[in-house]
């Protein structure tokens, strides 16, 4: 009994517990807020990944941290998250990203480059893996930074949002950005064909599918409609083989509303078929500064020379090269070779992927000393 009593008492001391902190920094003399919240995993032995979340126009910090929340998986990743506060506009709190908010005098841009910094210097941070998302105004904030802070923001999930016209017209990105966009087609709020003071979706779609290079014909998937009954339907639009192996991504809700996908407080014209928070965290760990983080091996390169289809897959995937005697390898997305064969005397070859179980794989097509890989998506 008296070592059941010690081990007790002992346990706060020896268990660690994730933290929610309320700090702020000064910036431009204002004293801008944020909530951090640090999974219990972390010990600051290793630098780790930092999403930045940001919050809808007239929303703050602590909702934005419980409505597109991250910290189920940050305790599982280990990666932190930061909600940062935005100032107030005749009274409203916001996001300076132009268009609605073009008579704004704050410098968002600047602020958060400086709260990275900060961060950075409070916690083992891996500066190569920052990452911003966010929903409404704080998703057009996302899009302003992937334009403007390139330096130091790897990739970038806008929800609900598009790019502001000044955003659009005056956005010089430092590299290649990996890009995933969530809108509802009915959203009431950010109109998905765009308005006065906000881009059409598809024309910030197009935007990034142009300057990262992407392959312009998509692959589309059909989400399963898990969820009948919240009126709305997902497909996932995927442009792919950007430079540096990025990838432009969209999930289009067909019957969708100005909302979270999956959110626990996302209410009426929310999809629950797909959960935002966990398809960002998946797209986000693909990435670093430089682009994709699969082996080298295996980074995508644009050619148009090279066909691989169908795409999706159900059987048998043709692959076509322009030289014959092509060397084609199959990978799993750990990079684990399932399969090789040499198109003898050929520039077409078919294989065989039946057996193979439902998921998404990489096909890499050596010819003379050129390396071309895609994703295929096995059904």
């Amino acid at each position: 009994m008296k070592n059941l009593i010690l081990f007790i008492l002992l346990l706060p001391l020896t268990l660690k517990s994730q933290q929610t902190i309320n700090s702020s920094i000064i910036h431009d003399n204002l004293t801008r807020d944020y909530i951090l919240y640090l999974p219990a995993t972390y010990d600051g032995s290793e630098s780790v990944p930092l999403i930045i979340n940001f919050h809808g126009y007239g929303s703050n910090a602590f909702e934005q941290m419980n409505y597109g929340d991250f910290r189920p998986i940050a305790d599982t990743a280990g990666f932190l998250v930061v909600q940062p506060q935005g100032e107030l506009l005749n009274g409203i709190s916001h996001w300076n990203v132009g268009g609605w908010t073009i008579g704004s005098t704050v410098d968002d841009v600047g602020f958060t480059a400086a709260l990275i910094d900060s961060l950075s210097e409070l916690y083992n941070i891996d500066e190569d893996r920052v990452y911003a998302t966010g929903m409404s105004n704080g998703g057009f904030m996302s899009f302003l930074l992937a334009c403007q802070l390139g330096d130091k923001i790897a990739a970038v999930a806008p929800v609900a949002a598009s790019m502001t016209p000044e955003t659009y017209d005056e956005c010089s990105p430092d590299h290649s950005m990996p890009i995933l966009q969530f809108h509802g087609t009915t959203d009431n709020v950010v109109p998905y064909g765009g308005a006065i003071w906000t881009k059409p979706v598809q024309d910030a779609i197009d935007y990034w599918v142009e300057y990262n290079n992407c392959y312009p014909l998509p692959t589309i998937i059909e989400i399963p409609d898990n969820d009948p009954n919240d009126g709305s339907t997902v497909e996932h639009i995927i442009y792919p083989s950007g430079n540096n192996g990025v990838r432009t991504e969209h999930f289009k809700i067909y019957g969708g509303g100005h909302t979270w996908p999956g959110s626990a407080f996302g209410g009426a014209g929310t999809n629950y078929d797909i959960n935002a928070s966990n398809e960002i965290w998946k797209f986000f760990l693909k990435y670093d500064i430089n682009g994709s983080i699969l082996p080298t091996s295996l980074v995508e390169k644009n050619s148009s020379d090279f066909m691989f289809f169908p795409n999706p897959v159900t059987d048998k995937v043709i692959i076509h090269s322009p030289i014959p005697n092509s060397e084609v390898s199959f990978y799993n997305l750990y990079g684990k070779l399932l399969l090789q064969s040499v198109a003898n005397n050929k520039t077409e070859l078919n294989l065989d992927l039946s057996y193979l179980n439902s998921g998404i794989y990489i096909i890499t097509v050596t010819s003379n000393n050129i390396t071309v890989s895609k994703k295929i998506i096995k059904y």
